[in-house]
């Protein structure tokens, strides 16, 4: 039975070199149900518009993610000394018919909270969602960022390979 107070998914997929990495007053690790109260989609808000999310609401999404192991990942970074989280990043795993029926990691959604910046936490994050990607088998993680980003994504060891479409649509 999954722990309902429990992580988005298991402890082990957190790189421990990783996180002895991080100042000692951050600890990065899967998201949870109490990062609704500790500002995890306050920290989004720093990235794009969330909406009016309920913690019902998070709490369904949550839920639907956890039922869904090996397919969603998110990681956040959070200041022990507040108990907020200051840094978030998801990795989606797509299952392919190409690749021998290979998986391929997106990373979505890199936020660090305004006040956090400049520490080099993003690159944490994104080496955590690399550390995953590898370790459940994907054959890459890809990305899509805006251009004034490119270089920041460069620094995490990944490099430009075409362009982003998208076409949106009304709800």
């Amino acid at each position: 039975m999954t722990d309902p107070n429990g992580p988005l998914f298991p402890l082990s997929f957190v790189c421990p070199d990783i996180s002895s990495k991080l100042r000692p007053d951050y600890v990065l690790r899967p998201l949870q149900l109490s990062d609704y109260q500790a500002g995890v989609l306050e920290v989004l808000k720093d990235l794009t518009t969330v909406g009016d999310i309920s913690e019902e609401r998070f709490n369904e999404q949550f839920e639907y993610m956890r039922a869904r192991q090996g397919e969603y990942f998110v990681v956040i970074i959070e200041k022990i000394a507040t108990g907020n989280v200051v840094g978030v990043g998801t990795l989606l795993v797509e299952r392919k018919f190409i690749h021998e029926c290979g998986l391929v990691g997106h990373i979505e959604d890199i936020a660090v909270a305004k006040s956090e910046q400049g520490k080099k936490l993003g690159i944490k994050i994104i080496s955590a969602l690399d550390f995953i990607g590898k370790k459940i088998g994907c054959y890459k993680n890809i990305l899509d960022c805006s251009p004034h980003n490119e270089q920041f994504y460069v620094k995490c060891g990944y490099s430009n390979a075409g362009f982003e479409m998208t076409k949106r649509f009304d709800k």
